[in-house]
């Protein structure tokens, strides 16, 4: 059995961080991603596993994409590692629209269908006018 590519320790320790530098409380936060302060505190101390809505909202709140927090690689000698540009894929722009406290399940949902159809018929594709992809 592989283990899964989440780093749950690091996780909690990257999180703790970025809340302490923002002088943040743990309910704040807590409240901020829609999670009790009990979990929150159990993430930060490697404890807890976060659902994937959680998950999501996690990657909102710090600001990068839910692959990033999957990959398990957020620090490098104690730093954040350097991210080279990621392109937005339909599965990462749902997962932000998921994680939107400002929008309704339904409304998110239909949100990123929109963009899912729209990447798939533009992605690639040479411009019809330039010849050339956009």
């Amino acid at each position: 059995m592989t283990e899964p590519a989440l780093n749950i320790v690091e996780l909690g320790e990257y999180v703790k961080r970025k809340r302490q530098e923002e002088k943040l409380s743990l309910r704040q936060v807590a409240t901020n991603i829609s999670v009790s302060a009990s979990t929150l505190s159990r993430i930060e101390n490697g404890i807890g596993v976060p659902d994937s809505a959680t998950l999501a909202r996690l990657a909102a709140w710090l600001g990068m994409p839910l692959e990033r927090l999957m990959r398990g690689s957020l620090i490098e000698t104690g730093e954040v590692a350097a991210e080279a540009y990621v392109e937005p894929t339909p599965s990462i722009v749902e997962a932000h629209l998921r994680a939107d406290r400002n929008l309704k399940p339904d409304m998110a949902k239909a949100l990123a269908e929109l963009f899912r159809v729209a990447y798939t018929q533009f992605a690639g594709k040479p411009n019809e006018t330039t010849g050339t992809n956009e």
